[in-house]
């Protein structure tokens, strides 16, 4: 399969992804309800679900805009930054994507958005004094090849979804611990309300768990496509490669950085906690930068 096929597989998988989401939020739903013998529990899980799957498909991208603290970007004071995303949005066949500026030293970027009429490419300021002109073309193609590639709905939409996971998780082990767990079935007493808190205490930690899992499967091959994708839209591969090498190795610390939206950056927002904390490592999203730039620089011979 070829990048440009791959497109059409991310707008089928998109639905998947968002399909599977729903169905799992709803199984969680269920078997909250079935534990604690009340089906209004299951209604709830159902509503949240229609509710959040829809809402996160027209406002996430405002979430993500809002968490980030990325402000609108002004083309007077902006002039090279503009010059670059036209460019290469009229070479990649794209419409031209609102464009942000996060405030902070780190280097990094990311895409957002619906679809590529509503999309939205966001730079920190950190990328804009550090790189060199290709290299940050190089930054630019690759946010544009996930509009291209039709994968950043999904990797938005994660963002929220995984969050109304955890949530109901949260939830669940709350209700279980204070809200009459004797609910389905009180004969086994105490000792059948010691088994309930211990499944709600396992049910929180494992379906927070599987969602990660989810949101690293779509990740982590994303990136990779839009590196290939985006080498391809420059004609000049050594220039993401620089960049990612400069952005992996600059000592910042994001100031917005957070979890659920470190798979959207061209790469890992963390600096050094990837290494020294068992949290981070468990939400890595990326490929590790040496093999992108391996790959990136294999694809000139």
């Amino acid at each position: 399969m070829n990048i440009y096929s791959q497109a059409e597989a991310n707008t089928k998988k998109t639905w998947l992804y968002l399909l599977g989401f729903f169905l799992f939020v709803i199984s969680v739903g269920w078997f909250m309800s079935y534990v604690l013998g009340s089906q209004i529990i299951l209604w709830i899980a159902v509503s949240l679900s229609i509710v959040m799957s829809v809402g996160s498909y027209w406002y996430s991208d405002k979430l993500v805009l809002s968490l980030s603290h990325a402000k609108p970007a002004e083309k007077k004071d902006n002039p090279e930054l503009y010059r670059i995303v036209e460019n290469l949005s009229i070479t990649a066949g794209l419409p031209l994507p609102r464009i942000f500026i996060i405030q902070d030293p780190q280097p990094n970027a990311f895409a957002t958005g619906r679809d590529a009429k509503h999309a939205v490419v966001a730079v920190t300021t950190g990328l804009l004094l550090r790189l060199e002109r290709v290299e940050l073309e190089g930054v630019i193609a690759h946010e544009l090849s996930h509009i291209g590639n039709k994968d950043m709905l999904i990797s938005t939409i994660v963002v929220v979804l995984v969050g109304v996971i955890v949530l109901l998780a949260n939830l669940f082990f709350r209700m279980a611990f204070f809200g009459g767990m004797g609910g389905r079935d009180d004969r086994g007493g105490g000792q059948a309300k010691i088994v309930m808190i211990l499944i709600a205490v396992a049910f929180a930690v494992i379906a927070p768990l599987l969602a990660q899992i989810m949101k690293l499967a779509i990740s982590r091959k994303r990136e990779f496509l839009a590196d290939a994708s985006g080498a391809l839209l420059t004609r000049y591969p050594e220039g993401l490669a620089s960049a990612l090498e400069k952005i992996s190795k600059d000592p910042h610390q994001l100031k917005s950085a957070t979890d659920a939206l470190s798979h959207l950056y061209i790469a890992s927002p963390f600096r050094g906690k990837e290494e020294k904390s068992w949290m981070h490592k468990l939400f890595m999203s990326h490929p590790p930068v040496e093999e992108r730039v391996r790959a990136l620089r294999n694809t000139r011979s």
